[in-house]
């Protein structure tokens, strides 16, 4: 089985990384766009952070541009963004694609651990994926489901 960590990450910056950094951590992976009407929870996904970054958890925002065009900018305009409206201290990495053919292997495995409601697809922005310490997909969340509804789950997983 293939996990996690073992996936390469492309950087807002442009280089390749690895998910293997965060070996051990607890994950919450959102799918993201600066002008959804969503995008407020990037203050709730910060919150989540600095409550429980020391304790192991790890938030990491993908944006994607599928839905409704909602993330037109670049890495640059995106993290500014990120930072100068919502103060995000949690990585954003580079823009991907989470339907199709060009979708990242990230998001074609968490589609893959977990469906939705209505098949494997990611249907907007902000689909949520908690992951374990070991890396196993354990939940997916709708957009509608707000960053705090997620706070017993988050430290349930962390112990």
């Amino acid at each position: 089985m293939t996990k996690l960590t073992d996936f390469p990450v492309r950087l807002a910056d442009g280089t390749t990384g690895d998910l293997s950094a965060y070996a051990g951590k607890v994950l919450l992976i959102v799918n993201t766009a600066s002008k959804c009407g969503f995008t407020p929870q990037y203050e709730g996904l910060e919150e989540l952070y600095r409550d429980y970054k020391d304790r192991g958890l790890e938030i990491l925002a993908f944006p994607c541009n599928q839905f409704g065009a909602q993330e037109p900018g670049d890495a640059t305009e995106i993290a500014n963004f990120c930072s100068l409206t919502y103060d995000v201290s949690f990585p954003v990495m580079a823009k991907i694609e989470v339907n199709g053919d060009g979708a990242d292997p990230i998001f074609k495995h968490l589609k893959q651990e977990k469906t939705g409601l209505l098949g494997s697809g990611i249907k907007w922005n902000f689909t949520k994926f908690l992951v374990d310490r070991d890396g196993k997909v354990v939940s997916r969340h709708a957009p509608t489901t707000k960053p705090e509804q997620l706070r017993k789950e988050i430290e349930e997983l962390l112990g």
